[in-house]
């Protein structure tokens, strides 16, 4: 197996691990405002507050291989990403 090949799928699986492990936080984000104030949303925060930072963890890491494997590819991915990402802001 070729070493572009190798980290493609490394790249690949950090990003995947991050959209599905997000997906969590985004959803109790999302569903946060439905809960009744009190013991429901500090049960809510609760569930997520060890994980929060540690699902970051992965899109930087995703990013970082993609800096590290294919430069090309991120200087050009990266800047035409940057108006959707100060839009999600």
């Amino acid at each position: 197996m070729d070493l572009t090949v190798i980290w493609a799928c490394i790249i690949g699986f950090a990003i995947v691990a991050y959209v599905v492990m997000d997906g969590f936080d985004l959803g109790i984000g999302i569903l946060f405002q439905f809960f009744k104030p009190g013991q429901d949303r500090d049960t809510a925060m609760n569930s997520i507050a060890p994980v929060w930072d540690g699902n970051e963890t992965w899109l930087v890491m995703g990013v970082g291989g993609l800096l590290a494997a294919f430069p090309l590819a991120y200087s050009i991915i990266l800047p035409a990403l940057y108006a959707p990402m100060i839009a999600m802001l």
